[in-house]
């Protein structure tokens, strides 16, 4: 079910002390907000607080400009890292992929289903392979080969078709490169890839054939936030699917996928609606 156009989003991290909870529904309150959804946790050993409300303001006669400049008061007394995000905005969601396309598609049918609430202004891949797949959503195809022996003009490239078209956010649909720093960091908590939960344990070429050879009694997924350090940013969604002895390694290939898709599918959910608050490299998800 979508969110009323008069709802919005408020999301809280902040050193943790008395009165947090009640400071902020004491003023959704007396400004005539109803609490929709409301979370909030508490990092015992970092004594740091977490809260994600969503407010129905269709009673209120506040404007969410207003409600925004007026909660900065509380924000300053509780030394508060917040957002507000009306459910009028839309964030656009770049994909980058490259010749694997299961979760492209996955991701480009819920959206075309209405399942992800977000704009997709392109696709930009390294190869030409998923371009008609692409083009038949009526979304455009930006087409950055990756030179091996350069690759610092195509991620320049991309950096600056993903700029051009204002993306808040990215999704690395399988795109089977190494982001420079620079990447990074222009879209850090921003920047989401998914890979197989081999890592760190089968690194290197042909994990799933490593993992075969194993006799590995679970494969799984991760979803995560991708900074400069390779494959260790903040996990936002995981999961696991069963095999055995009777899956070669085709079977687990397949497998794998299947949840690849839903952990990215998930993972990208959780963001669009601002159920993720980051701390260092950890996140709290409010799933």
């Amino acid at each position: 079910m979508k969110a009323s156009t008069k709802q919005q989003t408020l999301v809280v991290s902040c050193p943790d002390s008395a009165g947090i909870v009640a400071a902020v529904s004491g003023f959704i309150a007396d400004r005539g907000g109803l609490l929709v959804e409301a979370n909030h946790h508490t990092d015992l050993q970092q004594s740091w607080f977490y809260m994600r409300n969503v407010i129905d303001m269709r009673n209120s006669d506040v404007s969410f400009s207003s409600f925004k400049a007026q909660f900065q008061e509380i924000a300053e007394a509780f030394q508060m890292q917040w957002s507000l995000r009306s459910a009028n905005t839309r964030q656009k969601v770049v994909l980058l992929a490259s010749r694997l396309s299961h979760c492209l598609a996955d991701l480009l049918h819920r959206w075309q289903d209405g399942e992800l609430e977000c704009d997709i202004p392109c696709v930009i891949s390294n190869h030409e392979d998923l371009r008609r797949m692409v083009e038949w959503h009526g979304i455009p195809f930006h087409h950055v080969p990756v030179d091996r022996g350069d690759k610092s003009a195509a991620f320049a490239k991309t950096l600056e078709i993903t700029q051009r078209h204002e993306a808040d956010s990215v999704v690395l649909a399988r795109y089977m490169q190494i982001l420079p720093t620079q990447f990074c960091e222009a879209y850090s908590g921003r920047l989401i890839n998914i890979h197989h939960s081999f890592l760190p344990s089968f690194v290197g070429a042909d994990p799933y054939q490593q993992a075969y050879d194993r006799g590995v009694k679970l494969i799984g997924a991760t979803c995560h936030y991708v900074t400069e350090d390779l494959d260790e940013g903040p996990i936002i969604e995981q999961d696991v699917i069963r095999v055995g002895h009777n899956c070669d390694r085709q079977e687990m290939i397949r497998r794998g996928r299947d949840v690849e898709k839903l952990v990215l599918a998930r993972g990208l959910r959780y963001h669009l609606e601002d159920r993720v608050l980051l701390q260092g490299n950890k996140a709290v998800v409010f799933s």
